[in-house]
Parts: structure tokens; sequence; C-alpha cells
């Protein structure tokens, strides 16, 4: 079953994506990359149409099932589900800039801004590397607004919740500076806090739906907080309804708890 001139594979396989992704890039003569990169790194959707980067001079053209973006910039290989494609800092850039283009369908930049903080919490990416790849490209669509999110994930907040709590619930009057994605050192292994003042050993954690709705993410958030205790550790737990429906409570109930352990809590380790 022919999907492109000179793109070939057989009619019981032609459903499969991983197929067609690597008929795709064989094809080409390039990596995937773009949206396709990012589904191979587990980061979005597979979607019908490939994406596929080439040299600039490269003589292949695009389709209704393949998109082929040609770049006159070096592009870096990587190897993931044993498929060719971009690293993961040039696929988000790319789809970060398709989002943003004139043509681009609406969802797109929602989708775009989701695989990068998708990345940040699976540390597959440091914001750093994403950084690095925008400098490259002082004409991309949406630059300013991808600069603004990897300052405030390189900052610690690395979920749309932690960015809303960052923004409206943990800076509070009077409290000095939280301390974001704050170590502490458990009998398991480290924890990082989504929220700290360390002084008097009082943690906030944010808790969106997709970490901590299930049982055994609520079990899990049980065990973390009960060997916190342990360590002198009180945690606030703020749901995203309760998060994005009353901050104004939010940040009087964290200023409260600061207030009474500030003369309760014993020389803290303030590393």
């Amino acid at each position: 079953m022919h999907l492109h001139p000179g793109w070939v594979t057989v009619p019981e396989l032609v459903d499969d994506w991983t197929v067609r992704a690597y008929a795709a890039a064989s094809y080409c003569g390039g990596p995937l990359s773009h949206w396709s990169a990012l589904a191979v790194h587990g980061l979005g959707d597979e979607y019908t149409r490939l994406h596929v980067t080439v040299p600039a001079g490269a003589r292949v053209r695009s389709s209704p099932q393949l998109r082929v973006h040609r770049s006159r910039l070096p592009f870096g290989l990587t190897t993931a589900r044993g498929l060719v494609t971009t690293p993961v800092s040039r696929a988000l850039v790319d789809s970060w800039g398709d989002a943003h283009s004139a043509t681009a369908v609406r969802a797109s930049p929602g989708l775009a801004r989701a695989a990068v903080l998708r990345a940040v919490q699976r540390r597959r990416v440091q914001p750093a590397e994403v950084a690095d790849e925008l400098d490259r490209r002082p004409n991309l669509p949406g630059k300013a607004e991808l600069h603004e999110l990897l300052g405030l994930v390189a900052g610690g907040s690395h979920s749309e919740l932690e960015i809303f709590g960052l923004r409206h619930i943990l800076t509070v009057p009077g409290l000095p500076e939280c301390r974001r994605q704050y170590r502490v050192d458990l009998r398991d292994g480290p924890v990082f806090l989504d929220a700290a003042w360390p002084d008097v050993l009082l943690a906030v954690e944010l808790d969106g739906a997709a970490f901590h709705g299930s049982p055994a993410a609520r079990e899990r958030d049980l065990r973390r907080d009960a060997a916190l205790a342990v360590l002198g550790w009180q945690t606030l737990r703020f749901s995203y309804r309760r998060a994005t429906s009353d901050p104004a409570g939010c940040r009087a109930q964290i200023a409260e708890i600061y207030c009474r352990r500030l003369g309760d809590v014993p020389q803290a380790d303030m590393r």
C-alpha cells in the first residue's frame, strides 16, 4: 500500500503508528521531529500526520500524511523506541514554534505548553537545554512566551497549578519568600517540596488531579507527609479546586500557621 511516493508499507501494518513513523523517516532521510518526536519521547500524542526534518536542500515533499520541515540549522539526533528523532529540547522548541504559527489550530499552544511542563516534570530535559535551543531561533513564533515559561519552570514551577500558586498563593505578605522544589532527605530517598519555609519547617503542596487524584497517589502522599512529620515538618495540601477558588484563604492559612510555628520550632536546618 502506498502512503506517499516512495514510502511503502504492507497493508496489515498501515495503521501501526511506529511502522509508519519508521517508513516516513526512512523515506525522507531525516529524523522524526516536532510533534512526532514528542510522541516518540512519550511527551505527546501520536498524531496521524507525521513530522520529519531534513536539510534545507533535500528534495522531498509534504503530503496530507507527512509534513516535511527544512532546516538550515544543524540538528542533533537521538534514538527512542527504535526510531531516530531530534532531541527533546529541539522537539519542544520546534513544536512551540509550529503551535504559535499563523496557521496553527487553536488548541496547539496549550498542547505545546503542556509538553514543556511534562518534559520538565519527568526530568526528560532541563529548562536550560530548552533555553539554549531557543536562543538559536531568533524568529521563532511565540518566543517571548516560551522564555517566560522557561523562567517559571527553572524557578521551580513544574505544572500549571504550581504556576498559578506562585502568582496567587505562595507570595504571602509579611512572610519571607518561600523556597520552591526544596529538597528534604527522607529514609526512602529525597523528596522535593512544591514550596517550603525551612525556618519553621512548613511545606505547601499543590495537588493537581493528574498526580494526586488516585487512591494510590493519596496513600503515597500520606506516607510522605508522615515521614516529613517525623522530621518536624508540617505539610499543607491545597487541591486544585481549593487553590483556584480560594487563593486568599490559602494565603491566610499559610500565614497563620507560619506565625504559630515561628515561636514553636527550634532552629531549623537551613540547607
